[in-house]
Formats: C-alpha cells, structure tokens, sequence
C-alpha cells in the first residue's frame, strides 16, 4: 500500500504564529518583487508596517498564486537573518517549497501545535512574575496619585489665593487706567498744539529753502557761464599756441624727429655681437601694456633674467627663442620702442638671434653685464618720456627708477607673452 507524500497546507491552516509571520515577511518584501497583481500595486506603496496590517487579507489571497509565493520565498530567504527558529523556518518552508520539504514542514507545524509543557510551566511562571510586578507596579501608581491629587489640592488653594489677589489687583488697575486716560487727554491736547505750531513752523523753513534754492541755482548758472567763458578762453589760447608752433615748424623747416637716444648705445652693442635684429610685435593686458601703449614708449628687457624666471628648466637657446617670440604679440599691439639685452660678460662669441620685426636683440660686450648696458640704455632716454624696464635685479630696478624709468616685475610680463 502506498502512503501519499504531505501535501503543503494552506495559508489559512497554518497556525497562527506562522500564518502571521508570512504575512508580515511577505509584506517586508513586496516593494522588491517588481511586477505585482493590481490588488498588491498600492498595498506595496504603505509604510512597512501598515502592509502587513491593513493588507493581509489582499497579500493572503495573493500568495495562492505559485510563481507569486516563489518570488516572496526568494526575497525573504535573502532577508531572514536565521532560519533555525521553528517559525522562521516553517515561514522559509511554506514560501520556498523545496522539494521534499513538506514532511520537514509537518514536523515544525506538529511541534508548533503541540505545546511543550516545560515551555507552558516558563511561560505561566514568566506570566506569574509579571502579574506581581504588576500589581506592585499599581500599588505604587496609587500612592503616586494620591500624592498628586494632594500636591493638586494644595495648587489650588494657592490660585485660588492668587486669584482674589488678582481681581484686587484688577480693580487697583482699572482705577489707574482712569487716571493715565486723563493724563493721556492732556498730553494728546499739547501734542495737537505743538503739531500745530510745528506745520507753521515747517511752512516758514520750506519758504526759506525754496529761497535758497533759487540762490542756488543762480550762483550754478553764474559760475557755469564762467567756467565756459574760461574754456574758451583757455582753448583759444592753446590752438594759438598749436598753430605758432605749427607755423614755425614750417618756416624752419624742420623735419620730422628719426631715430632714439639710446641708439649710440645699442650701435656699440651692435658692433661688438654677431647676432640681433628687428621683430614682430605683439600683445600685453593689465597696467605693463597701459605703459607701453603710451606714445612712443620704451621697453627693455632683461634677456636672461626674464628667461630663467619663466622658463628655468630649458636650455639658454631655447629660452632666448622663446622670450623674443613671445614680445612679437606684445610689441605689435603697444607699438612700443623695444630692446631685449642679453648678459654675455663671460662669453667671447655671439650666438645668433632671428628676432621678429619691433624687437632688437643685443649681447652685452666681453667685460661688461647686462645690468650695465640697460643702466646706459635708460641714461641715454630724455626725461619724460615713458621708460620700463622689465627685471628681477632689485638692485637694477632701483637704478632706473631713480634715473626716470618704470620698473616692471618679470611676472607682469610673463603673463603677456605668448
């Protein structure tokens, strides 16, 4: 004779730890499960604990289907943090149905329905334990009450003794208020008056600051025909001032000024180097190139000095290729009168320098440094006219500085080069 397997029992024949605790893992893990029945879709959006609640009969229902139960038992066997407790065990067993699982079910729900009379003696002796300390736990909430309702009594006999006070105080209150209305009428009465007397008061002042407005606005007029008178007469005198000079320029003859006074300088430079040129020009920003597109600026530049500052880690060729490129922008833009002077004291030759059209490029001769020759550059220029020297030399800079020239720092040139 062959005996049929035990077949999984229904959600409602499950006892009622284990049927609740499918319900509430259920519930836990409906917002994972992705596609749900249209029954279970807004159950999924309540709080946790509201699913299990207010949902049970909707995720009860729902669990008859199979694929349903599978997809729950997965998601709450990832989630069960052990499943050696009976309940936790026969709730992962109903849901998962592995196979074989149905005898492994019947046990845990034969054993869950069967009380263990140890188990019941612990929990009526717990109970036991419980119903004295509540009781005492009473006893105690009494006498706590008791001495409030005292406490309380005694309250209220000390408001009601506040209150007499307080209506006494009441009346003593009305009575000033009488008296502080009057005082209040009478203050009222002389603010009116001084209000009035302090509109008359304020007409007579606006009376007087229209007067002087228009003795204002007079002496404006009066003074703005002066000073336009004595703009004309100022500019009747400098254009008789251009014209004689223009008129004795023509009588002289006198023709148009070529050449710099740094140029006797810059020619002994020139005689003793085998390199150097003219070169482009180019572009600046900031307060160097305000100085430099000034008329007929002077620029001059400590080769080396600048070179080893912005470009440390290349070779001396490169750097000098780099620098004389690089004021081709600046010089074009500024059209500034420039000069870059190389240091070769210690050197016997020249190398050559292809320098861009605006920009000449000098070596100082065998004996002599570089700091000298911009010192005799800068001497040779007449006062007035806008000289900057650019170098790192402290010691240089404080010599132009006294001998007329601007001083600009290396950095403020290197951010115009390009």
């Amino acid at each position: 004779m062959t005996v049929a397997a035990p077949a999984f029992p229904a959600l409602p024949e499950l006892p009622e730890p284990v049927r609740a605790r499918v319900l509430t893992a259920a519930a836990d893990v409906l917002p994972a499960l992705g596609q749900l029945p249209p029954a279970l879709r807004r159950v999924a959006s309540f709080a946790p604990a509201r699913r299990a609640k207010l949902g049970a009969s909707a995720i009860g229902a729902a669990l008859a289907d199979d694929d349903l139960r599978a997809r729950v038992g997965a998601q709450v066997a990832a989630r069960l943090p052990s499943t050696e407790a009976p309940v936790e065990r026969a709730v992962l067993l109903w849901l998962a149905r592995p196979e074989g699982g149905e005898g492994e079910l019947g046990e845990l729900l034969a054993g869950l329905a069967e009380p263990d009379p140890k188990r019941v003696a612990s929990e009526v002796e717990q109970l036991r334990d419980r119903l004295t300390g509540a009781e005492r736990a009473a006893r105690e909430q009494r006498a706590l009450h008791r001495a409030q309702v005292d406490e309380l009594k005694a309250e209220n006999a000390t408001l009601r003794r506040r209150l007499g006070e307080a209506r006494a105080g009441e009346k003593a209150a009305r009575a000033a208020v009488g008296e502080a209305a009057e005082k209040a009428d009478a203050l009222r009465r002389d603010a009116e008056a001084a209000a009035a007397s302090l509109d008359k008061e304020v007409r007579r002042l606006r009376a007087r600051v229209a007067e002087l407005e228009a003795d204002v606005s007079a002496g404006r007029r009066a003074a703005r025909a002066d000073r336009d008178e004595a703009t004309v007469r100022a500019r009747v005198l400098l254009e008789t001032v251009i014209d004689a000079a223009a008129g004795l320029r023509r009588e002289l003859a006198l023709p148009s000024v070529t050449g710099a006074p740094g140029d006797r300088v810059e020619a002994e430079l020139s005689a003793g180097s085998e390199g150097g040129g003219r070169a482009l020009t180019g572009a600046s920003a900031g307060l160097l190139e305000q100085y430099l597109a000034m008329p007929r600026a002077r620029l001059i530049v400590d080769g080396y000095n600048v070179s080893k500052a912005v470009w440390p880690g290349s070779p001396l060729e490169a750097q000098r290729i780099r620098l004389v490129n690089g004021l081709a922008p600046l010089v074009a833009r500024t059209g500034a009168d420039t000069t870059v002077v190389f240091d070769a004291a210690n050197a016997a030759t020249r190398p050559a320098v292809g320098a861009p059209r605006g920009v000449r490029v000098y070596f100082s001769p065998e004996g002599v440094i570089a700091d000298d020759v911009i010192r005799d550059l800068v001497a040779a220029e007449p006062a007035g006219r806008v000289v900057v020297v650019v170098t790192g030399d402290q010691a240089v800079l404080s010599d132009v500085t006294r001998a007329g020239a601007r001083g600009a720092s290396v950095t403020a040139l290197a951010a115009l080069l390009h």
